[in-house]
């Protein structure tokens, strides 16, 4: 007796209407009528369905569908390779969209109101939201960590390019002095040191001397750090927390 229209929406997931339109275009025609008219649906008809449903999954509109299953010259494996080169570069701009939104989702935990775009303009792959749970897990209860939400939150794309290029050229001269082979407890090196301190807490939050002196040890004992001042200018790292030390010293000595 085959299958009405209603059973076969429910077997293949779609509705009714879909059912009725591909029976107006053609593309699915039921093989049977009943006495009163009503669709009746083969086995045939449901393998045919099958497959429509199958190339629509892919994204083959529906022409192309009838096309398919219709013209005895048609090449589905050329259809596919061609589905297959659209999908690919459909999931790679995807996935390009998807690490935007998330570098979003993660500027906007650290404060940073920018756009995607403006983001990767400014930091590049310097991400700054790279450590913000571990630092917030660190630092999250203290004063130092709000402020310098409060004051990230109001910067705009000209503010963090600045602030880039104030440490690019921090980070450029005192590699410099590294190179040279300047001593640690030497003014240039001390001075370079109080310019650190000075960018991060007109920047960020206020840094007395003691917490740089943390942050000195923090330069040597985590390696990450280590490795990315070191890949500055070798032995960047332990010469910046020796600086930092001796400047500490030099400036709160007899206080």
């Amino acid at each position: 007796m085959g299958y009405l229209v209603g059973q076969v929406a429910g077997f293949a997931g779609v509705t009714v209407r879909t059912l009725h339109h591909y029976d107006a275009i053609g593309l699915l025609v039921p093989s049977e009528r009943s006495h009163a008219g009503h669709r009746r649906y083969s086995d045939a008809d449901l393998e045919r369905l099958q497959r429509i449903l199958f190339y629509r999954e892919l994204g083959f509109p529906l022409d192309e569908v009838a096309a398919l299953l219709d013209d005895p010259d048609a090449d589905p494996q050329e259809h596919l390779r061609r589905l297959h080169a659209d999908l690919t570069a459909r999931i790679e701009k995807l996935q390009k969209m998807a690490a935007a939104v998330e570098h979003a989702m993660e500027a906007r935990r650290m404060g940073i109101d920018l756009t995607p775009e403006e983001r990767f303009e400014v930091f590049g792959d310097r991400d700054p939201a790279q450590y913000e749970e571990e630092t917030e897990q660190r630092w999250g209860h203290t004063e130092a960590y709000a402020e310098s939400r409060r004051r990230a939150a109001s910067y705009t794309k000209q503010d963090w390019q600045r602030i880039k290029a104030e440490m690019d050229d921090w980070q450029q001269r005192y590699a410099a002095v590294v190179a040279a082979g300047e001593p640690a407890s030497g003014e240039t090196a001390m001075d370079l040191a109080e310019e650190h301190r000075q960018h991060i807490s007109r920047w960020y939050f206020e840094v007395p001397y003691e917490m740089h002196r943390c942050f000195a040890d923090m330069y040597v004992s985590d390696e990450r750090f280590t490795a990315y001042y070191d890949g500055l200018q070798p032995g960047f790292a332990a010469h910046l927390r020796q600086a930092i030390l001796a400047n500490a010293e030099r400036r709160t000595a007899g206080v």
